[in-house]
């Protein structure tokens, strides 16, 4: 079932307490609303965003904070990344940016046309987590003075959050360039990666952890870099956002063009894939109403091929059997 369609490069949907649904596009700066007739409109533009490759408008957020709704967003400017809040004022199907009280909650990301990341997400513990790319500089990803290549972990008003292993913004190091970020009903939390040449990533993230790039990618064994828990071929995933639903980890995959499941508790078993090509690339993925998922494809981004309708919010529903 197709929620909305006609999107512009997208990157990012979050679904809101009452009803709305808020949907980022990443070369023009929208955020987007959809309402609940499946109309598009938008609800504001972020202010002073810049975009080039994969730099632009990513990752949303959104946290409710003293009667205030923020919208948390991570995008590029000239000199970085950074993640930007800003109150989300109206009712379903009027909502709107309030860009007059935007607030910076954290600067100096290093930005690049290429491993950018971008992915933003709340955890369990109320802490905001960024993922970060390494801006080509890969020889800096376990740097921890560096804060590309990372997993960054702040207050929502943008400190290092308590408990931060280096006492910085830096939860965890080594990282290539993250996309995805989820939890499970343990509290255990999962980070999708793209790769270089060999092995895309999914891993399971500890605070202080560090994952090995540039020195290992993939399943290297090393003693001093934490393994992936699950890895593919580049051309067969490419895994961006993921969600955790019934405490399955749903990847969507760009390049591979489909959905991956994988199971924590059987973690020696093969990832499943699902809708192969189907409908083309998929950037992320949320969990939906009532134990449905929403996937956001991802083909008028200049790297797919656009089909009648893309970009598209779609709810699919898994083949019986």
């Amino acid at each position: 079932m197709t929620l909305a369609s006609g999107l512009d490069a997208p990157w990012s949907v979050v679904r809101l307490d009452d009803g709305g649904v808020l949907i980022s596009q990443r070369d023009d700066g929208q955020v987007r609303e959809l309402t609940a007739s499946g109309d598009l409109r938008t609800a504001g533009n972020v202010p002073g965003m810049v975009s080039g490759g994969e730099a632009g408008l990513n990752g949303l957020a959104v946290r409710e904070i003293d009667g205030i709704r923020w919208l948390y967003a991570y995008h590029a400017t000239d000199e970085d990344n950074r993640v930007v809040r800003m109150p989300v004022t109206g009712d379903p199907g009027s909502l709107q940016l309030d860009t007059d009280r935007e607030e910076t909650v954290i600067d100096g990301i290093p930005h690049a046309s290429t491993h950018n990341g971008g992915r933003i997400a709340f955890g369990p513990d109320e802490m905001l987590y960024i993922g970060t790319g390494d801006a080509g500089r890969r020889e800096r990803a376990r740097d921890p003075e560096y804060l590309g290549g990372k997993i960054l972990r702040v207050t929502p008003t943008g400190d290092p959050a308590p408990g931060n292993p280096y006492g910085t913004a830096v939860y965890s190091l080594g990282h290539r360039n993250v996309q995805g970020l989820a939890w499970d009903s343990s509290g255990t939390m999962w980070a999708s990666e793209f790769g270089q040449d060999t092995w895309d990533e999914l891993n399971r993230i500890e605070a202080g952890g560090d994952y090995g790039w540039p020195d290992y990618e993939g399943k290297a064994g090393a003693a001093d870099a934490i393994d992936p828990v699950a890895v593919w071929a580049p051309a067969d995933a490419s895994p961006s956002g993921i969600a955790v639903i019934h405490d399955t980890v749903y990847i969507a995959g760009l390049r591979g063009q489909r959905l991956w499941l994988f199971d924590p508790a059987h973690p020696d078993e093969e990832p499943w894939s699902f809708f192969n090509e189907r409908f083309g690339r998929l950037r992320d993925v949320v969990p939906g109403p009532d134990g449905t998922f929403w996937v956001l494809t991802n083909n008028t981004d200049g790297r797919g091929q656009p089909r009648e309708g893309d970009d598209r919010l779609i709810q699919p529903a898994f083949p019986e059997g």
